[in-house]
């Protein structure tokens, strides 16, 4: 999920470990532990985005759950008030991208299929057991298009935040 143009959300604060400042984290990454590969964070904490170095951090529970010991919050008490909190990097800290883009790039596209109709923009990345889904939001209508390269999504052009779909408008009824 992105937040602005230069920060995209990782995942979120939601637990305490142990007593001396841990905290468990819900990562948006994938694998989860990826999370751990960024030494500085951006919390949303009381309000404000703030760099906190991140300490020490390890996947447990066979990579279920991810724990993070960050700076300057040495106490259960002091990590209790991280809690809630939003995690983020800023996007130029993403490595490339392997495969041409981030998910995250999608938001914003514009949706045109094989008629040169316009279906709306990429509100959201919907995932599902099977594939993911692209949440298209256009003037009157929303929908959601499987994200199946080759069969509905023909082709990707981030530079030009265009999608190109083989849907038709009558699918969004």
């Amino acid at each position: 999920m992105a937040v602005d143009e230069d920060k995209l959300v990782l995942g979120q604060i939601n637990g305490v470990f142990g007593v001396q400042g841990w905290v468990k984290i819900f990562s948006h990454t994938d694998p989860r532990k990826n999370i751990l590969q960024y030494p500085n964070w951006l919390v949303k904490y009381k309000g404000l985005w703030q760099t906190i170095k991140v300490v020490e951090g390890k996947s447990q529970q066979g990579g279920k759950t991810v724990v993070a010991k960050l700076d300057g919050f040495d106490n259960r008490e002091q990590a209790k008030e991280l809690m809630g909190s939003d995690i983020a990097i800023l996007k130029n800290n993403l490595p490339e991208a392997t495969e041409g883009f981030y998910w995250v790039d999608l938001i914003g596209c514009q949706v045109i299929n094989l008629a040169k109709e316009s279906l709306g923009k990429v509100t959201a990345l919907v995932e599902t057991g099977a594939h993911d889904v692209l949440r298209v939001e256009g003037e009157e209508k929303s929908t959601l298009i499987p994200y199946v390269k080759d069969r509905f999504i023909l082709a990707v052009d981030i530079e030009a935040k265009e999608i190109k779909v083989d849907w038709s408008a009558e699918d969004l009824d």
